[in-house]
C-alpha cells in the first residue's frame, strides 16, 4: 500500500467494511467516494435506537453526497469533522463510535482530494459521475475538451477542433509536445487494448493551423481602459494574459528575458519543442492585443509598487522557479559544476555553452534527461545519469528516458553522489549504492544508503538535477505577500489571489515545479480571479460546455484496430543538432487514430 495512510485508520475502514483490515488503494480510488461508500453501507447497519448515529451519519451521508455530485461548499468539510466527532463522542454503540473514522481518515490524509470536489468541482481520480463527463478531459488540469476535438479530427474538421482546444488551453502545438498526457492515462480505451493517442493527435491538430485560429472573444471597452501588469512570460503569465484578452482586458506581460517563453523557452530543448512553434503560439497573444515587453527585470527595472503607483489596479506574478536545488555534498562549489536550469538555459537562450567529455548528471527528472540529451548534442563523449531509485520510479516522461537510453546515454540506478572531488576542478565524482526502503510520503519507496559500497567516476562536468526553486530575492520587498514553508507564494486555490487583495499569482511560483498545462490551468484560474474581482461577475464563458455536432453511434463497436505509433527522427540523424525528434502523424494516420476513441462523454459510456 503506497499511500500516507496509517494502520489504525485501515483496520477501522477494513473492519466497517467486513474485509479483515486489508484496503487496497491506488490513483484509481476517490477517497471522498470511499467515505461515501462506508457511510451509505452504515445505513443498513445501524440499529437506529441512539440519534447520533441514525441521525448524524445520515447528515453525514447527505453532505458527502452531495461533494460528490460537484454541489459541495468550502464550510462541508469543517461539518464533517464536527459532526464526525460528535457522533464518536456521543454514539452508544460500536458501530455509531467507529461509523465516521472513515471520513475523519480520508479528510486527515487525503483533503486535497475532498477540496478538488469542492472548489475546483473536480474528482481527481475521475469516478465521481456528477464531476466526471470523460475520464481525459476531467485528467487534463486545463480541462480540455479532448473527446470534443478529437471527434472533430476524425472528421477532418482540423480548424473547428483547434479553436475547441484554444477554448481552455491557448497551445495546443506546445502542449502535443511537452505535456505527460496524463489523460491518456484515464482513457478507457486501454481497457481494450492501449489508450486513444490524444496528444499525438493534438500535435497533428495544432500543426494543421496555419492562421492561429481563435475562439470567441469579448469586446468590452470599459475592460480595456483598465491596466492590468503581468510579471512573467511564462506559461502561467502568457495564459493569464490571453483569457484576460477574451474577457477585453488589455494586460502587459513584463519578462526579463530578451525573449518571451519563461521555462518554455530556457528550459526545455529545440528537439522537444521547436522554437517555431514556441514562437508561434506566443503570437497569438499579439494578435489578442496583449503588450509583451522584453528585458524588464523585476526588482531592478521596475518594482510592484511602481507599477501600482503608475496605475495598475491588478499586478500577477508569474515568476516560475527558476533557481537549481544544491546537493549537499563536499566538492559542489568546484569548476566544471553547473546547475541543470543554468546549463539548459544559457544554451537555450544562445549563450556559448561548452558540455565537457564526460559528462555526469544527477537526478531522474525532465530537466535531468533534457541536460544529458541537450551535452550529447553538444558533443560530449559520454554521458551518464545518476539516479537514487530505480528506472521505474524516474519521474522523467518515459518516452524521453527510453530516447535517451537509445542516444547512449547511461544511466545508472540505485546510486547516489558522496562527494565531487579534483583539485579545483571536477575530476572525479564518488558514488554511494542505495537500497530501497520503506514507502515515504510520495508514494515511493525511500531510497537507503548503503555505507560500505562507493565506487568513483572520472568526470570533468557535473550537471546537478535534483529540484528547483523559487528565487525571490530583491522582487517582492515591502509586500506583505505570505510565503509558505517551501518558499513558494501562498494563493488561493481557485481564484490565484495572494494575501496582498490586488496582487494574483499562479504557476510554477505557487505551485513549485510542475507541468506546463498545470501552469496553464493556473494561469487561467487567476484571469478568472482578476476579472471576478473587477466586475464582481462571473464572466468565464469558455467554462460552459459547447454541445459538438459529430457523429456518434452509440450501437456501434468501437474501431478493433491498435494504436498508431508515431514515428521518430533516425539516430543517425541527431548528432550535433537540435532538430525534433518526434515526427507529426499523417492526416490518414491521425484521423484514423482519433476513431478508436470511445466518446465517453455519452451517457452510455460515462462512469456510474
Amino acid at each position: 500500500l503506497n499511500v500516507p495512510l496509517d494502520y489504525e485508520s485501515l483496520n477501522e475502514l477494513g473492519a466497517i467494511m467486513g474485509s479483515g483490515g486489508l484496503i487496497v488503494v491506488d490513483e484509481d480510488t476517490c477517497m471522498v467516494d470511499m467515505a461515501r461508500y462506508f457511510l451509505d453501507f452504515v445505513q443498513d447497519e445501524s440499529c437506529g435506537k441512539c440519534s447520533p448515529c441514525r441521525i448524524g451519519t445520515k447528515r453525514m451521508l447527505e453532505i458527502i453526497t452531495r461533494i460528490c455530485e460537484g454541489k459541495g461548499e468550502e464550510a462541508d468539510i469543517d461539518k464533517l469533522i464536527n459532526l464526525g466527532n460528535m457522533i464518536k463522542d456521543t454514539a452508544l454503540c460500536g458501530l455509531g463510535q467507529t461509523a465516521p473514522n472513515p471520513v475523519l481518515s480520508t479528510i486527515r490524509h487525503f483533503r486535497e482530494e475532498y477540496e478538488a470536489h469542492i472548489r475546483h468541482k473536480r474528482c481527481p481520480a475521475g469516478v465521481c459521475p456528477g464531476l466526471v463527463r470523460a475520464p481525459c478531459q476531467n485528467a487534463c488540469p486545463a480541462g480540455v475538451d479532448v473527446p470534443g476535438y478529437i471527434s472533430l479530427i476524425g472528421e477532418g474538421r482540423f480548424k473547428e477542433a483547434v479553436i475547441l482546444h484554444r477554448e481552455n488551453n491557448p497551445f495546443p502545438g506546445i502542449c502535443s509536445r511537452v505535456c505527460p498526457h496524463v489523460c491518456e492515462t484515464k482513457c478507457r480505451r486501454q481497457t481494450i487494448d492501449q489508450p486513444t493517442g490524444i496528444r499525438q493527435i493534438k500535435r497533428f491538430m495544432a500543426d494543421q493551423d496555419k492562421t492561429l485560429s481563435l475562439p470567441e472573444i469579448k469586446i468590452n471597452l470599459e475592460n480595456k481602459k483598465k491596466k492590468i501588469a503581468i510579471i512573467g512570460a511564462g506559461p502561467a503569465g502568457l495564459s493569464c494574459g490571453y483569457f484576460l484578452a477574451r474577457l477585453g482586458y488589455a494586460p502587459t506581460i513584463y519578462e526579463a528575458a530578451h525573449r518571451p517563453g519563461g521555462m518554455l523557452l530556457q528550459g526545455i530543448p529545440d528537439y522537444r519543442l521547436p522554437r517555431q512553434v514556441l514562437n508561434k503560439e506566443i503570437g497569438i497573444l499579439k494578435k489578442l492585443g496583449v503588450k509583451i515587453k522584453t528585458n524588464v527585470r523585476l526588482g531592478e527595472d521596475i518594482t510592484v509598487r511602481e507599477l501600482r503607483k503608475t496605475g495598475a489596479q491588478i499586478v500577477f506574478l508569474g515568476l516560475g522557479a527558476h533557481r537549481g536545488s544544491g546537493l549537499n555534498i563536499p566538492g559542489e562549489d568546484k569548476k566544471g559544476v553547473v546547475q541543470a536550469v543554468d546549463f539548459l538555459r544559457d544554451h537555450n537562450l544562445g549563450r556559448k555553452v561548452k558540455a565537457g567529455r564526460k559528462v555526469v548528471v544527477i537526478g531522474g527528472g525532465n530537466a535531468a534527461v533534457d541536460a544529458a540529451r541537450t551535452a550529447v548534442r553538444l558533443g560530449a563523449e559520454e554521458v551518464t545519469i545518476l539516479y537514487r531509485r530505480t528506472q521505474a520510479e524516474m519521474p522523467a516522461y518515459k518516452e524521453e528516458v527510453e530516447e535517451a537510453q537509445k542516444e547512449g546515454i547511461n544511466i545508472k540506478h540505485l546510486v547516489s553522489p558522496v562527494e565531487i572531488t579534483g583539485d579545483s576542478k571536477v575530476e572525479e565524482i564518488k558514488c554511494g549504492q542505495m537500497a530501497l526502503g520503506d514507502f515515504d510520503k510520495s508514494g515511493r519507496r525511500r531510497p537507503i544508503s548503503i555505507p560500505a559500497k562507493t565506487f568513483l567516476l572520472e568526470t570533468d562536468m557535473v550537471i546537478p538535477a535534483v529540484g528547483q526553486s523559487a528565487d525571490l530575492t530583491g522582487m517582492i520587498n515591502n509586500l506583505d505577500i505570505k510565503i509558505d514553508q517551501r518558499g513558494f507564494i501562498e494563493a488561493d486555490p481557485v481564484t490565484g489571489q495572494t494575501s496582498v487583495p490586488w496582487i494574483f499569482s499562479g504557476g510554477d511560483i505557487v505551485s513549485g515545479p510542475a507541468t506546463v498545462v498545470e501552469a496553464v490551468a493556473g494561469g487561467e484560474r487567476a484571469a478568472v480571479g482578476i476579472d471576478k474581482l473587477l466586475s464582481n461577475k462571473d464572466n468565464a464563458f469558455w467554462r460552459k460546455y459547447k454541445e459538438i455536432d459529430t457523429a456518434f453511434n452509440p450501437d456501434e463497436d468501437p474501431v478493433d484496430y491498435s494504436r498508431v505509433k508515431s514515428k521518430t527522427l533516425p539516430l543517425s540523424c541527431r548528432k550535433g543538432n537540435f532538430k525534433e525528434i518526434e515526427l507529426c502523424l499523417s492526416e490518414k494516420s491521425a484521423r484514423k487514430e482519433a476513431k478508436r476513441c470511445l466518446r465517453c462523454e455519452y451517457k452510455k459510456i460515462a462512469p456510474q
